[in-house]
Formats: structure tokens, C-alpha cells, sequence
């Protein structure tokens, strides 16, 4: 890890996402110091990227209720941390990236910060820092957590199972990874669920309104395309280009000005970028070319569809799902990585589609009154039968750390 640290800056030259990690990262430890002076106590939280910030979100907001310490959260990422940085977080006091896990760092940072408590978001485990931790006899938790078989943890040998073991308690999704945890004799774990059922349950009962959307949608429907990569918009244009029931809005994965330009030229319909519409009823597809409105615009959809599976991994379902409605996806490459997908199906609101035929097929299938009043029933009781995840998780700790 010593090698990688000295090489991260070398590599990330030549790769902007890399670069942005290692500039980040210079005078963090002067940072965190200027912090430490500000804030007798602290609870430290770390995530890896956007996804795992928004599981701990509702953990960090219960913690603040109950508690007087600072919270300081870290990323490992850089494309977590300059999204979450770009406007104040109600719950965080300080946010930074997390020095890389070597032994002098994990000791200099535990040092720094002197933390009451650390909480890390399901599965961005550093052993350093977990060595660190135990050393100043810092309570640490896993929240959240999802495992799988095939992780590292879970094979002969691995020195990443010490790691594991080191926490105080884990916090898990599912049973499954109960169940692993137990298979390798850790016993201080417990189910508690999905945090981010509490997260998109607030998120949908406060959403940021956009009136000159409002005005264009009227009173059609809408279909709301969330994180899209190029597999998807290949799956969606077909019926994007004959389908005349709907206006579309789009949310590009990444906002680039070249990709956006060539699905708009594939688009046949009237296209135009949010920064640049003014409401104009003949255009039918707006696509959003800025960050931090997605979770939102599901409030306007009459279906949704969310990208990312037939790529790198899908994106968040469950924040449309949070305002009762159904939710389409990719066919997943990996099922066992991304669980709610498989649960949104047993409710009967998710809908996995393999192509553009099936996502036909099954936005047709949809249009039945009866099925989408189904899924939109399912949807609702899906949320409400998940949440609590954080109000349990921190019930346990604090009866832990007062006891």
C-alpha cells in the first residue's frame, strides 16, 4: 500500500478521477487537524462513494439526535466527495478523503481525529485503519453490510478476515450475509436492513420541486430514465423514437456534452438540455445535463427506469420505487451484488428487462390498469415493510456505549 500511495500521483496524470483523488488528498491530515481543534468530540463515518453516503445518511442523522459530537464523514472516492462537498449537508460537520490505508496513516488519522466512535458503510473495509482503530480501543461498526460467497473475507486465509472481525458489531442487509458472518464464527452481528429505505423515504416526502418542468409535463405521463450509460439509451431509444405516450426526462450517468449530443442526433423526437429549456410544448425529451436533481424527478414519473446493470452495476432503485412507482432495470450481470433488485421483483414492482423487445414488452405490460395499480401497491408496502434500518442500528450502539 506504501508503493501505491507513492505511484496514485504518477497515475493520476494520465487519468482525471485518479488525479482529483490525489490532489484531494494533499494536506488532508492539516485539514483534519484545523477540524479536530473545532470539535472536542467526534464520531467518524466513512463511505466509499455516493451510494455508500446515502445509506449512511439517515445513520448520521439518528446519531445527531442522540448525540453531541461532531460528525466527520471521509470518502474514498472522488466521485463521491465532490458531489456531496458541492452543498451542506445537515448532518455532517466536516467532510474529507480518506488518506490511503497504510499503517502510519491509519495511526496519524486515528490520532488526529481521536474518534468515539467509527462507522464504516457497507463494505469499504480498510485493515490499516480496523488495526488502528482497535489500537486506541475505538468502537468501530459495519452498517449495512452485504456479503457475498465469493469475497475475499469469506476464503481460507484471508487477511482481510481479521479485518472484518475487528468490528465491535455488524449491521446486516440480509440474512445471507448473517449467515456468512456466522460461518467464519463472527458473532456479533445482527439484521437490521437497508438504510437506504430510510434515506428515500425522506427523500420522497420532501422533494425539490422544478415548476417549469411541471408546466411542460402537464397532464401527460412520464417516464423518468435515471443514470443512463450507453447499453442503456441503446435499449431505449428504439422505443423512445415510436412510443407517443410519453415524455421523457433523461439523467445521464455522466454529464458529457459528446454522449448527450449523440443520443440527442439518435432521438428523433424534439430533444433539449435542461440548462438550456425554457418549457417549449413541442419538445419531448429533456435530458438533464447537471447533478443532484435525479432523486427528485421521480416525483413526475409514471414509470421509471434505472441504468447502469448492463454495465458496471445497477444504480439506485429504490428512490423512484419510494414514490410508488415501478421501476424497470437492466438484467443484471451480477444479482447477488445488488439484492434489492431481486426484492423489488418478489414484491412485484421491479421488472427486469434484457433488451429493447422486453423493455417493450413490458412497459406495455404495464399499461393494464390493473397491473399498475399492482405494482404501484407493491411498491408502497415494499418501503414501508423496510424501513427502521438506522433507528435500530443506532438504538444497539448507544445502549452498547452506555452500558
Amino acid at each position: 500500500m506504501q508503493a501505491f500511495e507513492l505511484l496514485f500521483p504518477l497515475v493520476g496524470r494520465t487519468n482525471a478521477k485518479l488525479q482529483a483523488m490525489a490532489e484531494g488528498r494533499k494536506g488532508v491530515f492539516g485539514k483534519l487537524a484545523a477540524f479536530k481543534s473545532q470539535h472536542e468530540k467526534v464520531i467518524w463515518f466513512h463511505v466509499a462513494s455516493l451510494g455508500e453516503y446515502e445509506q449512511a445518511k439517515p445513520v448520521m442523522a439518528k446519531l445527531k439526535e442522540k448525540s453531541d459530537a461532531a460528525i466527520l464523514l471521509t470518502f474514498f472516492s472522488s466521485s463521491g466527495y465532490e458531489n456531496v462537498i458541492r452543498k451542506k449537508q445537515p448532518s455532517v460537520d466536516g467532510i474529507f478523503y480518506l488518506p490511503f490505508d497504510t499503517v502510519a496513516n491509519g495511526d496519524r488519522f486515528v490520532k488526529a481525529i481521536q474518534p468515539k466512535l467509527a462507522l464504516f458503510a457497507k463494505y469499504d473495509i480498510w485493515p490499516n485503519y480496523m488495526k488502528a482503530l482497535q489500537k486506541h480501543k475505538v468502537p468501530a461498526y459495519l452498517f449495512s453490510a452485504a456479503f457475498r460467497e465469493e469475497q475475499s473475507y469469506f476464503k481460507k486465509d484471508s487477511f482481510l478476515r481479521e479485518a472484518l472481525k475487528s468490528f465491535s458489531h455488524i449491521f446486516t442487509q440480509n440474512e445471507k450475509s448473517l449467515e456468512l458472518l456466522k460461518q467464519i464464527g463472527y458473532q456479533s452481528a445482527s439484521f437490521t436492513g437497508d438504510t437506504r429505505f430510510d434515506n428515500v423515504k425522506a427523500l420522497s416526502e420532501n422533494p425539490q420541486r422544478f415548476p417549469v418542468l411541471e408546466k411542460w409535463i402537464g397532464e401527460q405521463p412520464v417516464l423518468v430514465v435515471g443514470s443512463a450509460w450507453q447499453e442503456d439509451m441503446d435499449c431505449l431509444i428504439p422505443f423512445i423514437n415510436k412510443n407517443r405516450k410519453y415524455k421523457y426526462i433523461i439523467a445521464p450517468h455522466e454529464i458529457k456534452s459528446e454522449k448527450m449530443g449523440a443520443w440527442r442526433k439518435a432521438i428523433s423526437k424534439q430533444s433539449e438540455l435542461y440548462s438550456n429549456f425554457k418549457g417549449d410544448e413541442l419538445t419531448k425529451v429533456v435530458i438533464i445535463d447537471n447533478v443532484g436533481m435525479l432523486s427528485s424527478l421521480y416525483q413526475y414519473a409514471e414509470i421509471a427506469y434505472v441504468g447502469g446493470a448492463f454495465g458496471k452495476g445497477l444504480h439506485n432503485i429504490l428512490e423512484p420505487i419510494a414514490y410508488g412507482i415501478p421501476v424497470l432495470f437492466g438484467k443484471l450481470k451480477k444479482v447477488g451484488k445488488f439484492p434489492e433488485a431481486a426484492i423489488s421483483q418478489k414484491y412485484g414492482c421491479g421488472f427486469e428487462v434484457s433488451g429493447a423487445e422486453d423493455f417493450l414488452n413490458k412497459v406495455m405490460f404495464l399499461q393494464d390498469e390493473e397491473v399498475y395499480k399492482s405494482a404501484q401497491s407493491a411498491a408502497k408496502k415494499m418501503v414501508e415493510e423496510n424501513l427502521g434500518s438506522a433507528q435500530k442500528i443506532v438504538d444497539h450502539i448507544m445502549k452498547e456505549i452506555k452500558g
